[in-house]
């Protein structure tokens, strides 16, 4: 699943339980306006939350990748200096 279709349906849902709650517990309209405001802000708060959990785990992906790259790569030239010293070795 995308990053991008995750946070989009979050905020769907989120969306729709909000409307869903108000349509199912009439008020008047400060206090409407008022709970509109608070889920608002409470789905910014945990889309902002959910979106720096993501970019965390990925930064620590990238991280454990380019550790993992840079060891392969180390290991190639080892390889390719073995075949080299080799090379000069039997000539």
């Amino acid at each position: 699943m995308s990053v991008g279709k995750f946070i989009g349906g979050f905020v769907i849902g989120a969306t729709l339980g909000a409307v869903t709650g108000l349509l199912l517990a009439p008020k008047s309209g400060a206090e409407t306006r008022e709970m509109l405001s608070d889920t608002a802000k409470d789905v910014l708060d945990k889309t902002d939350k959910t979106v720096k959990e993501i970019q965390s785990k990925a930064e620590e992906i990238v991280s454990d990748m380019q550790q993992k790259g840079d060891a392969i790569i180390e290991k190639i030239q080892n390889v390719l200096n073995l075949k080299k010293d080799e090379t000069a070795n039997n000539q």
